[in-house]
């Protein structure tokens, strides 16, 4: 987190090459294995930031907004190779990974204030539902996507905002 005008060039590179290139790279080497079979899922994790920017993040919002065009892109592509290929993004908000739990904590010390004060009035400011998304929660997602009704959503985005994106 940085703002843009002091955020340093090389994590730029480095967090688009891991939360854009990879994903591209990923997608491009696996959709002939795909075709020729048949069948195919690709799940992008593109998390609300794809959807909706935040400051201080210039580089992670710019990748994720990058990362829900490349899915639009590709299943459009995958369509008209194998409609049985089809290619998703799902944009959580904020989920409880250990790196948030660690971020929680940092920021409750910073501001002297508790860890469910940071949750609900700094994570989850703009969240209708005040609650962390579970890991589960997102993993039952990627599993419906990846079962057979899956080919009904290609090249949408599965948006898991806790209302968000409602406002």
């Amino acid at each position: 987190m940085s703002p843009i005008d002091s955020f340093p060039e090389e994590a730029w590179d480095r967090l688009l090459a891991v939360l854009l290139t990879a994903p591209f790279l990923l997608t491009k080497g696996f959709l002939p294995a795909m075709y020729e079979a048949g069948w195919g899922r690709v799940i992008n994790i593109a998390s609300v930031h794809g959807l909706v920017a935040s400051p201080y993040k210039a580089a992670y919002v710019a990748a994720k907004h990058g990362l829900v065009g490349l899915t639009k892109a590709a299943a459009l592509e995958a369509a008209a190779r194998c409609p049985d290929v089809t290619v998703h993004a799902v944009c959580p908000s904020y989920v409880r990974t250990p790196l948030i739990e660690s971020q929680v904590a940092d920021q409750a010390r910073a501001h002297g204030i508790t860890p469910s004060v940071v949750v609900s009035d700094v994570l989850l400011e703009a969240n209708a539902v005040k609650r962390l998304i579970e890991p589960d929660d997102v993993a039952g997602a990627v599993g419906f996507l990846c079962g057979p009704a899956g080919w009904t959503m290609t090249g949408s985005v599965l948006t898991m905002d806790a209302g968000w994106l409602a406002h």
